[in-house]
């Protein structure tokens, strides 16, 4: 039981900081938030990697260095979206981490070069871009952003008690022996069921689609498969080295990237979608 209320209480702050950010139009809250996940999923992945590469003597200069660049490319596609004049510093300063790595590297001994850009490499495509990617869902509407979130967490919790109560047929056994084809449906089924809802009572708060019922259905079917990809991405990460959990940050939930693994995948799919949507 005291583990149940340590994971209700976790997950309600990390909630409630989402909600806060994207309902009360701050967008400096919304940035200092996404940076910290920046930084936070940057390291934990850093430390997932280190579970292997034992040898890495300058990891953490490696690490702030590709924070820096993580925290630069995230920041560049803010501050251009609100019109910031510092928007060509950080695009700079991103072309400068570029640079900083490969010449650190120069100087770095007893690793495997190849193998060490290529998890510098990792940091900025597997988690700065994608939130990044959340800077132009953003633009679009915030409202839009945490409708998002929601179908993830219903997704989440649709998956979860229909598996649990139905669940027969493994989804991908070798990477989460857990997950069931009928969990994936029963999320799918909360996931559309929410874009009905945000579509019939959101009164125009949850984004651009208040004229099309249809693409809030098509977007309750695209988060889904994604947030599941996204999910199974992780876990192949973590079976990978071994682990049960990224990080040991969020009580009862494991580290940052066990709570945003799903939403790596779905900000690149969901930006692929609104360009897709606005030609027709």
């Amino acid at each position: 039981m005291k583990k149940i209320l340590v994971r209700a209480a976790s997950g309600s702050v990390y909630v409630a900081l989402i909600v806060a950010a994207l309902l009360l139009h701050t967008p400096y809250m919304f940035y200092g938030l996404l940076v910290l996940f920046t930084v936070l999923g940057i390291i934990e992945l850093h430390h997932l990697v280190d579970n292997n590469d034992t040898t890495r003597r300058h990891k953490l200069l490696v690490a702030i260095l590709d924070c820096f660049g993580g925290v630069s490319l995230f920041s560049t596609a803010f501050f251009f979206l609100v019109d910031n004049e510092i928007t060509v510093a950080f695009f700079l300063g991103f072309f400068a981490y570029l640079v900083a790595r490969i010449v650190a590297q120069i100087y770095i001994t007893g690793e495997n070069a190849l193998q060490s850009f290529a998890h510098s490499c990792l940091t900025q495509a597997y988690v700065a871009l994608p939130l990044t990617l959340l800077n132009v869902i953003y633009a679009f509407s915030p409202g839009l952003l945490l409708a998002i979130f929601i179908m993830i967490w219903l997704n989440d919790t649709g998956a979860f008690c229909v598996g649990s109560m139905i669940g027969r047929r493994r989804l991908f056994e070798r990477i989460s022996p857990k997950k069931s084809w009928e969990g994936f449906w029963g999320g799918m089924a909360f996931s559309v069921i929410a874009g009905i809802l945000l579509y019939l009572f959101g009164d125009g708060i949850f984004g651009v689609f208040d004229d099309s019922p249809w693409r809030w259905v098509a977007l309750g079917i695209v988060v889904p498969v994604f947030a599941t990809w996204g999910d199974l991405a992780e876990s192949l990460l973590k079976r990978t080295v071994h682990v049960k959990d990224s990080g040991h940050l969020i009580p009862g939930h494991g580290g940052i990237l066990d709570r945003i693994d799903s939403l790596l995948l779905v900000s690149p799919a969901v930006v692929i979608f609104l360009f897709i949507t606005a030609l027709f």
